[in-house]
C-alpha cells in the first residue's frame, strides 16, 4: 500500500515538474531575447570608444542613425553635440551643427570677430537642437563638407535649403572676407522667410560675404543683398546669416527691406541654423 502511496505521488508530482520547468524555459527565453534587442540598442545608440570627427562620420561608419547627443572629437578636445540623423527639411541625415544665431542679438553681426577667429563660442547650445540657444562648434573651421544646410526660424515654423558645396570648413570660405558666390536666385534666398520675404529687384549679390561697394549698406556672410538701382553700390535689402548694414545694423539673422522691395518694407529677426554634411 505504501509503495502504491510513493507511486501515486511521483505521477503526480512528475508532470507539475515538468510544466514549472517549460515555464521555466519561456521565461529565460524572453529573457534573452529581451538581453539581445537592449544590447543591439546600445550598438545603435552608442558612441564609439573612438569619437568620430562628424555626425556624418557616426552615421556612415559606426551605423548610428538616431538623432540624438554624441560626443564629437576636434583635435584632442571632446565635445557633446547633437546630431541630427534624419531629414528635417535638407534631404537626408548625418548633419552636424556648427552654428546657431540669433538675429535679435550682436553676437554674430558680419563684422564680429567669431567668423574669422577659430574659438567656440557656447558649447553647452550645441547639446540642444533648433532651439534659440546661440553656439559655435569647431566643426565651423574644422570639418569638411559636401552640403551646408541652412534654416530660418520664425515663431515655431522653420524653413530649410541646401546649398551644394565643397570645401575644407565654413572658416575657409568666410573668415578672409573674399566675396564667393553662389547661383541659389531671389526665390530660393525668400523661401527661407516665406511669404513674408521682401528684397529689391536689383544687384541681387548673393554667396559668402556678400556685400556691396559701400560697406555701411547691406551685408551678410551668408545670403543675398539687394538694390532698387541696377547696380550693387548702395543696398538696402538682405536675407542671410551674419548680417549687418543699412538699414538695421542689429539685425544680424533675417531679412530687411527698404526703398521699393517688391513686397513692402520687411524688418524680420530670425533664429538662424547652419549645419554641415
Amino acid at each position: 500500500m505504501a509503495i502504491l502511496l510513493v507511486v501515486a505521488k511521483e505521477q503526480t508530482t512528475l508532470p507539475k515538474a515538468c510544466n514549472a520547468i517549460k515555464k521555466l524555459e519561456k521565461k529565460l527565453d524572453k529573457l534573452a531575447q529581451n538581453l539581445e534587442n537592449l544590447t543591439a540598442l546600445i550598438r545603435k545608440t552608442s558612441t564609439p570608444g573612438i569619437p568620430a570627427s562628424s555626425c556624418k562620420e557616426l552615421y556612415d561608419n559606426h551605423g548610428l542613425t538616431t538623432s540624438r547627443v554624441y560626443t564629437l572629437k576636434f583635435d584632442s578636445h571632446k565635445f557633446s553635440v547633437y546630431c541630427h540623423m534624419g531629414d528635417f527639411g535638407c534631404g537626408d541625415g548625418r548633419w552636424t551643427m556648427a552654428m546657431k544665431i540669433d538675429g535679435t542679438k550682436k553676437t554674430f553681426h558680419y563684422d564680429s570677430h567669431l567668423w574669422s577667429d577659430k574659438n567656440p563660442y557656447n558649447i553647452a547650445g550645441a547639446r540642444t537642437g533648433f532651439d534659440s540657444q546661440e553656439t559655435k562648434l569647431p566643426s565651423y573651421w574644422k570639418t569638411p563638407f559636401s552640403k551646408i544646410c541652412l534654416g530660418m526660424k520664425i515663431g515655431h515654423k522653420i524653413r530649410f535649403f541646401t546649398i551644394y558645396k565643397h570645401a575644407n570648413s565654413l572658416h575657409s570660405l568666410i573668415a578672409d572676407g573674399q566675396y564667393r558666390a553662389t547661383s541659389l536666385g531671389r526665390i530660393t534666398w525668400k523661401s527661407l522667410i516665406g511669404p513674408q520675404a521682401s528684397l529689391q529687384k536689383y544687384c541681387n549679390k548673393e554667396g559668402f560675404n556678400a556685400i556691396c561697394s559701400d560697406k555701411l549698406q547691406s551685408k551678410a556672410r551668408i545670403g543675398i543683398t539687394s538694390n532698387e538701382l541696377n547696380d550693387c553700390v548702395l543696398c538696402d535689402s538682405r536675407i542671410g546669416f551674419g548680417t549687418g548694414g543699412h538699414s538695421d545694423d542689429t539685425n544680424t539673422c533675417g531679412n530687411e527691406a527698404k526703398f521699393s522691395p517688391d513686397n513692402g518694407n520687411k524688418h524680420i529677426k530670425t533664429m538662424g541654423y547652419i549645419l554641415v554634411q
